[in-house]
C-alpha cells in the first residue's frame, strides 16, 4: 500500500512525465528477489523520492546516487551524526513535509468537492496524524466504499409508466408524440440504475393493481445485478405468479442476464 501511495504522489509530481507502473513492477520483482537470499521487503518512499524529484532527480541515477551517499554517511559519518542537532533535523523535516504534502489540492479539494467526499477526506487526514498511515488507508477505505454504496443506491430508481386514460387531456395533448398507448391491464415499470444489495429494496416498492394481467420490467438502464436483487426479483416473480400476472424482463443487459441464467437454473 505505501508503494501505491508513493506511485499516486509521484504522478502528481512528475505531471505527466512518464509512467511509473514499471517502478511498481521493479518494486515488487526486488521483493520477491530478496526474498530468496533472506532479505526484507521494502516499499516505495514517499518522503526521499518527493526531496529527489523537487531537487530535480528525474531518472533511476538519481535514487543510485541518495543510496550511495546515505551508505557513506552510515559507512564514515555515523559518529558525526549524533552531533546534528535535532531542530536541524526538524527543520528539515517539516521543508520535506511541506514539499511533498501538495496542500493546494488539498484546500481545492475541500472547496469544490461534496461534503461527503470532505468528510472522507479530514477523517482519513486527521486518522494519520493521530495513528498511523495503516490505520488512515484502511478507515478511509471502508468510508469511500459506503459512500461510493450509498451514492450507487441514490441513482436506482424504479419508474412506473402511466396510461393515457390517468392523465389529463392538456399533459395526454403535450405528451402524446413520446407516449405509448398500452391497456390498462399491462403495467410497465423502468428500472434505472444498478441492482445490488443497497437498492434491493427498490423492487419491493413495484406494484400492482388488480387489473394487471402483465408486467414489464424494463432493465435498460440496469448495467449491473447482484444475487440479492436476483432473490428480489425471484420475490416479485413468486408474488406475480400468485396473481396469475405474467411478469417479462425487457432490454435485459448483458450483465443481468448471465446473473438471471445462472440464478434461475441454480436457484438453491
Amino acid at each position: 500500500m505505501p508503494t501505491i501511495e508513493t506511485m499516486e504522489k509521484l504522478e502528481g509530481f512528475l505531471a505527466g512525465i512518464g509512467t511509473l507502473n514499471w517502478h511498481a513492477v521493479f518494486v515488487g520483482a526486488g521483493n520477491v528477489a530478496s526474498a530468496l537470499f533472506g532479505g526484507i521487503p521494502a516499499t516505495g518512499a514517499i518522503a526521499c523520492t518527493a526531496a529527489n524529484i523537487k531537487n530535480g532527480g528525474r531518472t533511476p541515477v538519481a535514487g543510485m546516487v541518495h543510496a550511495v551517499v546515505l551508505f557513506l554517511v552510515l559507512l564514515v559519518l555515523m559518529p558525526y551524526a549524533g552531533w546534528i542537532p535535532m531542530p536541524t533535523i526538524a527543520a528539515i523535516l517539516f521543508i520535506v513535509a511541506y514539499n511533498m504534502c501538495q496542500w493546494r489540492p488539498f484546500v481545492r479539494l475541500v472547496k469544490t468537492a461534496p461534503k461527503s467526499d470532505i468528510a472522507v477526506l479530514v477523517i482519513t487526514f486527521m486518522l494519520t496524524v493521530v495513528f498511523d498511515l495503516v490505520v488512515a488507508i484502511e478507515v478511509g477505505m471502508v468510508l469511500a466504499c459506503l459512500l461510493f454504496m450509498k451514492r450507487m443506491s441514490d441513482e436506482t430508481g424504479v419508474r412506473n409508466w402511466s396510461h393515457t386514460d390517468e392523465i389529463s387531456d392538456e399533459v395526454r395533448d403535450a405528451e402524446r408524440a413520446r407516449m405509448r398507448d398500452i391497456p390498462s391491464s399491462i403495467s410497465v415499470c423502468e428500472i434505472t440504475g444498478p441492482l445490488f444489495f443497497g437498492a434491493a429494496d427498490q423492487i419491493g416498492l413495484i406494484s400492482v393493481t388488480e387489473k394487471t394481467k402483465c408486467l414489464i420490467l424494463r432493465m435498460r438502464g440496469v448495467l449491473a445485478l447482484d444475487s440479492t436483487a436476483m432473490n428480489s426479483l425471484t420475490s416479485l416473480y413468486e408474488k406475480c405468479r400468485k396473481k396469475k400476472i405474467t411478469l417479462i424482463l425487457s432490454h435485459v443487459n448483458d450483465q443481468p442476464m448471465r446473473v438471471i441464467k445462472v440464478l434461475g437454473e441454480n436457484p438453491g
